[in-house]
């Protein structure tokens, strides 16, 4: 089993650097519909959902023909943006529309991994919010279903499209202007996403919500209106400020540094400030290690405490450092306080400018089939790098990880 494993990760990776997805000339024919028109699902339409939605809409090309929720309240909203769009409660229904060519899946994380296989071996390709994965033993299963489907999946790590990131890759990474890597420092505090209550409309479960659909694949519990309305506060349901915060941070140290399976990890933490049934740490230190060549060590922090806010990653080499965040990013030579600074995305004009350019980059892989930027492989290694850190929180232990078997090694 492990030999077998080993040889899938490898062969995948493999795929991945090829830059493009082999297809068949019947599998070329279902990409667009009359009058080249893509036709998609949507897979829970919650406030991420329709924004993302939305952002595909923006393309005159895209047409919405299929909205699904465990709650039809939201698909009621979803259709005042998509209005000709049929509607499903059960997305197994929705992945039989022999119409559909794509979906995006914008569940819960406890939901993420079901849907993208099925939708994959249902032939549809696939753009799944970050984390890709609840446990890290589900990525290899969801690459496989990709790459033997032949589709394409893009996960949500928008940074990968950022033109700032990539143009920092280029200029200070690629050159080698940092010198030796051996620090990659993140932190995002005060994000208020996770302290989120629900309303009084959710207080007593709405008959049109189906709580056991909901739960899935998570042990059964009686309805409570914060585990549906703020699940990102439970790690049954996701991996709380770690995989939904760190691994947009970790995907981007990942792509500067070209090393993305870390040997170890540490995290300590707690519920220390807010102390409402939420299992999920509301402050977290967390620390990976990078093997040879390149050895380098990655750390998060964050807290949910008002008194500190802000999101941005900091590298350091033996030439330089460098500052980067979703605005700007600063170069500070080494022995310099004055920093090289360039500001330019996202543009003034646009909204949300680095997911619609990962959309826009997902459509046009959808049509050329070459690999998208945040390909299920990497959005796969990602994720895994962010639930070391949580098992370890959990198991109150350093985490040893084999990075060529990609197993956690026996305690």
């Amino acid at each position: 089993m492990q030999n077998n494993r080993r040889d899938f990760i490898r062969q995948a990776t493999r795929a991945a650097s090829t830059g493009a997805i082999a297809m068949t000339a019947a599998s070329y024919s279902r990409i667009l519909g009359a009058n080249d028109t893509l036709n998609m699902g949507v897979i829970g339409v919650g406030d991420r959902g329709r924004h993302v939605m939305s952002l595909f809409m923006n393309n005159a090309n895209v047409r919405v023909g299929a909205v699904c929720d465990v709650y039809s309240q939201q698909i009621d909203l979803a259709k005042q943006k998509a209005v000709d769009a049929a509607t499903y409660s059960d997305h197994r229904k929705l992945l039989e529309n022999k119409d559909l060519v794509a979906v995006l899946i914008a569940t819960p994380d406890h939901w993420h991994s079901a849907i993208a296989i099925d939708a994959l071996n249902a032939g549809k390709d696939v753009y799944v919010e970050k984390p890709l994965t609840r446990t890290p033993e589900e990525g290899p299963l969801i690459v496989k279903a990709a790459r033997i489907n032949n589709c394409v999946c893009q996960v949500g790590m928008q940074q990968r499209s950022g033109k700032h990131y990539l143009e920092a890759k280029h200029e200070y990474f690629d050159t080698g202007k940092l010198g030796k890597i051996t620090l990659a420092r993140t932190w995002w505090h005060g994000n208020g996403y996770h302290l989120r209550k629900a309303p009084e409309s959710l207080q007593t479960k709405p008959g049109n919500l189906d709580w056991a659909h909901f739960l899935g694949p998570v042990k059964w519990r009686d309805y409570d209106p914060q585990q549906y309305y703020n699940w990102r506060a439970y790690l049954d349901f996701g991996g709380g400020q770690v995989t939904d915060l760190f691994t947009h941070w970790i995907d981007v140290v990942h792509m500067m540094t070209g090393k993305d399976v870390p040997l170890a990890a540490t995290g300590v933490g707690g519920v220390f400030a807010y102390k409402d049934g939420r299992t999920a740490p509301d402050t977290i230190n967390v620390t990976l290690e990078y093997p040879d060549p390149g050895q380098y060590i990655a750390t998060f922090e964050a807290t949910l405490a008002p008194g500190i806010t802000g999101a941005a990653l900091e590298i350091a080499g033996t030439e330089g450092r460098l500052y980067i965040d979703r605005n700007k990013f600063d170069f500070f030579p080494k022995g310099s306080k004055t920093p090289v600074t360039v500001t330019g995305y996202p543009a003034p004009d646009r909204v949300d400018g680095l997911t619609q350019d990962h959309v826009n980059n997902f459509l046009e892989c959808v049509r050329t089939r070459a690999l998208p930027n945040g390909d299920v492989l990497i959005g796969h290694r990602s994720a895994q790098a962010s639930h070391l850190g949580n098992i370890s929180y959990v198991q109150k232990r350093r985490i040893d990880f084999d990075p060529v078997r990609e197993e956690i090694l026996p305690f």
